[in-house]
């Protein structure tokens, strides 16, 4: 086993407004996928990889008390946690070291109220 992570999916409310916050944050295009009773954007993956997407769909709730994801941000999250408050979300923790093993960490609330993480080795 590779990563006990294989997909996730984040909640959305308002998809147009979830996807441009996330393309902003991430400097990613999102592809928005029609599954009928839900919508998704799905964040770029190769292969068999690590992956998700936003999900648009009336039983999937933003919030923020339930599991907080943590997005790669890269070798240092400090220019994609300094892109969250421009696109429309809200810093909770500013970038905070865990230990010299573990790296750094982040949260913050996107627009659609879920709770979001950023990781990075530096």
């Amino acid at each position: 086993m590779k990563s006990i992570v294989v997909w996730f999916e984040i909640p959305v409310v308002d998809m147009e407004r979830a996807k441009t916050f996330y393309e902003k944050l991430t400097g990613l295009t999102l592809t928005l996928t029609d599954m009928g009773e839900s919508l998704m954007a799905m964040f770029p993956m190769e292969g068999y990889a690590n992956g998700g997407a936003l999900m648009k769909h009336e039983q999937s709730k933003p919030s923020c008390d339930g599991v907080t994801i943590y997005l790669d941000a890269g070798d240092d999250l400090q220019p994609m946690l300094d892109r969250v408050e421009p696109a429309g979300g809200k810093i909770v923790v500013p970038k905070t070291h865990i230990c010299e093993e573990y790296g750094w960490f982040a949260i913050f609330t996107d627009t659609e109220g879920n709770s979001i993480g950023l990781w990075s080795p530096k």
